[in-house]
């Protein structure tokens, strides 16, 4: 009976690394940032809704959704983040769903790589949770490198998500990435094991 794993973590924790691992190791990956972007793309449904939701201002030259002008707006007002929220949400399941189902009907385990997982109480919606996990420090070291921010605001993105030792604890299985990329292969490996996908062909 193949499996739904939901996978997630802490901004910067390497969820995404880890997704991309697991893919290698056969496991299909339904993940909700693609999602997201499908969800608004150019002719669809839900950039439609954005127009009249929110004004000609809110679509590029080109037809698709101004992302730099909406993630200004939705940053700022709370209100305008949730009207947001309220149009993409819905259709984001929908195509995730759609996908699950899909690897399902073709024998797949399949990862829901959901960064928010535990902020949006999808925890019941996957079999079980498995987490990234690196410490707060090392989050927000990882954020200032690479999206090249200021101290404060890595620790605003940080702190703007549940705690990531308060995730750990929610979590069924935790996959520490306070090493290096080799010592995270070997952790996950290890959990693969220890769950039996990696005995099965």
């Amino acid at each position: 009976m193949p499996k739904v794993i939901g996978l997630t973590g802490g901004i910067a924790t390497g969820k995404s690394t880890v997704s991309e691992l697991l893919s290698v190791y056969g496991f299909k990956i339904v993940d909700a940032d693609i999602a997201a972007r499908k969800a608004v793309a150019k002719g669809s449904k839900g950039l439609e809704q954005v127009r009249e939701q929110f004004g000609e201002e809110a679509i590029t030259e080109e037809g698709e959704m101004d992302r730099k002008y909406m993630g200004e707006l939705v940053f700022n007002h709370l209100e305008k983040r949730l009207e947001l929220n309220k149009i993409v949400h819905p259709i984001v399941r929908e195509i995730m769903e759609e996908e699950k189902r899909e690897y399902l009907q073709q024998g797949h385990n399949v990862i829901m790589d959901i960064p928010l997982l535990f902020e949006n109480d999808l925890q019941d919606t996957v079999d079980e949770v498995w987490l990234v996990y690196t410490s707060e420090s090392v989050q927000i070291e990882r954020l200032m490198e690479r999206n090249n921010l200021t101290a404060e605001d890595a620790k605003a993105r940080v702190y703007s998500q549940i705690s990531i030792d308060k995730k750990s604890r929610m979590a069924d299985h935790v996959i520490d990435n306070l090493g290096d990329k080799l010592e995270l292969k070997q952790n996950l490996e290890r959990l693969l094991s220890e769950q039996g996908f990696l005995n099965k062909e």
